[in-house]
């Protein structure tokens, strides 16, 4: 078994905005992108020859994070209404793909990918998340990967390594430090990515950071903002023990059931 999972919003965000400088008329833009993700949506089932595939959906405006933080997400950009108007549309033209959509009323999208994932890695089963956000790299393991489909690359364990310096363990405890400035997520102040990798690399992690004496301006000021760091990664990490409702073999790929 091998379960696709494809980051809806990510995708569809990123085809309508270039739709929507290609088309005058707004409607046509909204078409347009059904058609740029219907082809999509059948070039990744191609590529990948998954046997479940499922589109994941943001139905949550607010949720934990919320509540334990009000600022979280306050200055992202919301969805243009005509778009959002849409969805609907976009995931009548998924399921008559073969891909059926998943959302909830109170839990963000990410958390219900990362659910799915993780469900799957420990019974051994693997998962290929489609997505640009590099939160999901946190999820990395034997049996899950992220596949970025714009840049056409994977967001992998040499990825990571790459690009912070550490490993996909410690990718919490680095964001946790530094914050997350898309999210609103402060961190701890005076603590960038070079100085965040360089605590990580000496410490392994936050708890031991934490636990050891601080010898250092950087150290001294992750334990004065603890309460920050902790917050921070609570935010940041994913959550992956969500009561989905219903079975993975309802999500098998079954493109001739189903559409006209």
């Amino acid at each position: 078994m091998q379960l696709l999972v494809l980051d809806a919003l990510n995708l569809i965000r990123r085809l309508y905005a270039v739709q929507e400088a290609r088309q005058r008329d707004p409607a046509a833009a909204l078409v347009a992108t059904g058609a740029a993700l219907h082809h999509a949506a059948g070039r990744l089932l191609a590529q990948f020859n998954a046997s479940h595939v499922v589109a994941v959906f943001d139905g949550a405006p607010t949720g934990f994070r919320h509540r334990l933080y009000p600022a979280y997400k306050s200055g992202r950009k919301p969805m243009p209404a005509a778009l959002a108007a849409y969805l609907g549309e976009l995931q009548q033209g998924l399921w008559q793909q073969g891909i059926d959509a998943l959302l909830s009323d109170t839990d963000e999208a990410d958390d219900l990918v990362a659910t799915l994932a993780n469900t799957l890695a420990r019974r051994g089963l693997a998962t290929t998340i489609v997505s640009t956000d590099q939160g999901f790299c946190q999820l990395l393991g034997p049996h899950t990967r992220v596949w970025d489909p714009f840049n056409q690359r994977w967001l992998d364990a040499a990825y990571v390594q790459q690009h912070y310096g550490l490993s996909s363990s410690q990718l919490v405890d680095y964001w946790a430090l530094t914050g997350v400035s898309g999210s609103q997520i402060k961190g701890v102040p005076g603590i960038g990515p070079k100085r965040a990798k360089a605590l990580l690399q000496q410490f392994g992690n936050l708890d031991r950071l934490l636990a050891s004496p601080p010898a250092s301006k950087e150290e001294h000021s992750v334990h004065r903002h603890k309460h920050e760091a902790l917050l921070a990664r609570q935010l940041v990490r994913l959550v992956d023990d969500i009561e989905l409702g219903f079975n993975l073999k309802d999500l098998r790929y079954r493109p001739s059931t189903k559409g006209p």
